[in-house]
């Protein structure tokens, strides 16, 4: 959508034009008015890089693809992943055991598949929006463009960066539970050639769990310079830490989660602890050679310092009327060094054109892993705590069990691709590339000195075609592969003696439309199959323990609309049809947290210029908390809602309400006897001045 982008700029000024990962390119401008292409338009996003590694329209894109705006992320007041993701078509959250981020796309639960704008981020953490411009959901084998994992796909947050315009932001929160937030949003250009930004967070809270509190600051500040007329530097630190309850939830009984008060917390919240320091600093150089040339270079490091500590509820015994207790704590230390480089041009060849990348990636992970064992009255490794009251209080000591990691590893990555964007004709367009990836690990078990070494060279494809009967309408398939080898946090729970080390495989087929209906509002539909091999799951009877298991497959239908109805109604919405199973073993059951229907819509609507209304629904039918089956969560639906009055341009007071119906219901689990209990009705009263 062709959009003025500035007005009057002066012979001395500038203008700053940020593309999908938010990196500007800076020009000098006489007193023009500019026409080019915005990315989003309130709640929909019409042109993206990630997906491409290149500026394409969404329409051009032959794969599924989700945007959460800034815009939705500020409507709902979003402040996680898991907020966001109640809102992508085919995603759920896991509970992550209480201390990380778990994302499920097309029945695929992982940790791994996290990267801030573009970059691998994938340490087991929990993520805050504060510094979020926006977040994209890239489903299906992403190999291609990210590298190993992405089987279901990625998420992808796009961060706030130093542009030339003035941002003064501030937002004070509370609520339900002592829940109280600040964030802080600052930025400017000083001269014609530097651009600086700042945003901070900083949160005190508890919630409807007896025990729980969150305690977080983050700050990231980043600057940009214009090197030259074709030349942009771009500079990101962000420093980030949390101290927070590790809550596992409640067990279940006779195939249900427990019939208990929803704040109940089994175990000791005083001795589950999570807590995560992050250091992360970018640098990105961009270079425009000319109109059909373009490099980019990308460095980023990060240094991630984790610890949890888990008391934590098992089975429950009804004779008894007890429930076990265990405990354990983890210490993980990791750090990323990627580097990326991207050569994008473009050209003809008789009447076909062509926009190639070709790119380069190097990358090392170093990661350490410590976990100690928790003993109850220095002795037993469980407690039976009455069901009547399971918050305990009793003795613990920690120490290494014969089974309990104490590891150090390696992984190192070089890499390269190409591929081709290729215009056949006005109604048809192809996609091809492949990508090469060397992969090594070093293992060592510092337990007894055993060292494990694997390399895997991996060839990611991935081909699309896309077909234009008109101009609003796409329609595509597609094909793409990827791998995930092993490294990291999943070495701690599998035996390096069997088949660990080879890597799982991704197989994924995709039909789609994407129409848009009109302009600022977007249609997307999709089917898919995914099939899975060399599969780690959770071992449903050995918490804390993986199961290689031989196959999976995902087959499902997404529906996504985002966009404007009217010029006052916003809406952004989607449903989900997947059935998946593991297709050799335990016996072809259901896979976990695959709920096989999900719909979800957000509404806005402006009354005035100065008032506005949200409600939204979101409904899952039941699913298995485990893949034995044993445990089913019903299903819900939850209702939400908010309020906006803006009595000036430079004032917004907020007041969203959660769970308006207060319905009891479980949003996920991590195994059997680890139920999450969703929060009761809640509210949040916000105030936001831009000055």
């Amino acid at each position: 959508m062709a959009v003025a982008l500035g007005l009057a700029c002066s012979a001395s000024s500038a203008w700053a034009e940020v593309d999908a990962v938010g990196v500007a390119t800076l020009a000098q401008l006489p007193r023009v008015t500019v026409t080019g292409q915005r990315e989003s338009d309130g709640y929909v996003s019409t042109h993206n890089r990630s997906a491409m590694k290149t500026d394409t329209p969404l329409r051009d894109v032959p794969q599924s693809v989700t945007v959460v705006t800034r815009e939705l992320i500020r409507d709902q007041s979003m402040q996680s992943l898991a907020d966001v993701a109640r809102y992508v078509p085919g995603a759920g959250m896991a509970q992550g055991e209480g201390n990380r981020d778990t994302i499920i796309l097309r029945g695929n639960s992982s940790t791994a598949d996290f990267f801030v704008d573009g970059v691998r981020d994938d340490v087991e953490y929990f993520r805050d929006l504060y510094n979020v411009e926006r977040v994209e959901a890239l489903k299906g084998p992403n190999a291609m463009i990210f590298g190993r994992a992405g089987a279901g796909g990625v998420i992808n947050r796009v961060t706030r960066q130093a542009q030339w315009n003035r941002i003064r932001e501030a937002t004070l929160e509370g609520g339900s539970w002592e829940h109280g937030r600040a964030t802080l949003d600052l930025g400017d250009g000083v001269g014609d050639r530097l651009a600086l930004r700042l945003t901070g967070v900083y949160e005190n809270s508890e919630s409807h769990r007896d025990g729980f509190m969150l305690e977080r600051f983050g700050v990231n500040p980043t600057a940009a310079l214009q090197l030259g007329e074709n030349t942009t530097l771009r500079l990101s630190y962000e420093y980030f830490d949390y101290d927070r309850t590790a809550d596992r939830g409640i067990p279940s009984l006779a195939g249900r989660p427990l019939d208990t008060d929803p704040s109940t917390f089994f175990g000791d919240p005083e001795l589950s602890g999570t807590r995560a320091t992050v250091n992360q600093a970018a640098v990105v150089i961009d270079h425009d050679f000319s109109d059909n040339v373009r490099l980019r270079n990308r460095t980023m490091y990060a240094d991630y310092d984790k610890f949890y500590q888990n008391v934590f509820p098992g089975a429950v015994n009804a004779g008894a009327g007890t429930v076990a207790i265990s405990a354990y704590n983890n210490v993980q230390l990791r750090e990323n060094l990627f580097n990326q480089t991207d050569l994008e041009f473009a050209f003809e060849t008789g009447s076909v054109g062509h926009r190639m990348l070709a790119g380069v990636e190097l990358g090392e992970q170093v990661t350490d892993n410590f976990r100690e064992t928790g003993y109850f009255n220095d002795s037993a490794t469980t407690y039976q705590a009455p069901l009547s009251d399971p918050t305990i209080s009793v003795p613990l000591t920690f120490r290494q069990s014969a089974t309990d990691a104490d590891n150090h590893g390696r992984a190192s990555v070089a890499a390269v691709y190409v591929q081709d964007q290729i215009e056949l004709s006005p109604r048809f367009q192809a996609v091809v590339g492949l990508r090469y990836d060397r992969f090594d690990v070093d293992f060592r078990n510092n337990r007894n000195g055993e060292v494990f070494r694997s390399r895997d060279d991996l060839l990611s494809p991935r081909a699309g075609l896309i077909y234009k009967p008109v101009e609003p309408v796409s329609v595509y398939a597609s094909y793409s592969m990827t791998y995930m080898p092993r490294a990291g946090a999943q070495l701690t729970s599998l035996n390096l003696s069997n088949q660990a080390l080879d890597p799982e495989e991704f197989e994924n087929a995709e039909v789609g439309v994407k129409w848009d209906l009109r302009e600022g509002l977007a249609l997307t539909a999709a089917v898919f199959r995914l099939d899975r091999s060399n599969v780690v799951i959770a071992d449903p009877n050995q918490p804390g323990e993986s199961l290689l298991v031989d196959g999976q497959r995902t087959e499902g239908f997404e529906l996504g609309v985002a966009g404007r109805i009217r010029e006052n109604w916003s809406i952004q919405g989607g449903y989900a049809w997947q059935d998946g199973e593991l297709t050799e073993a335990l016996g072809g059951t259901r896979l976990a947290q695959l709920p096989r229907h999900v719909v979800s819509l957000w509404n806005k609507l402006d009354l005035t210029p100065a008032w506005g209304l949200g409600l939204g629904v979101i409904h899952q039918t039941r699913m298995y908390a485990s893949a034995d089956n044993a445990v089913t969560l019903p299903g819900f639906t939850r209702v939400d809602g908010a309020v906006y009055f803006a009595p000036t341009a430079r004032l917004r007071l907020q007041l969203n309400l959660e769970n308006l119906l207060d319905e009891e219901y479980f949003p996920n689990a991590h195994n059997n006897n680890n139920i999450s209990t969703g929060a009761p009705r809640s509210v949040r009263i916000g105030l936001t001045a831009s000055f």
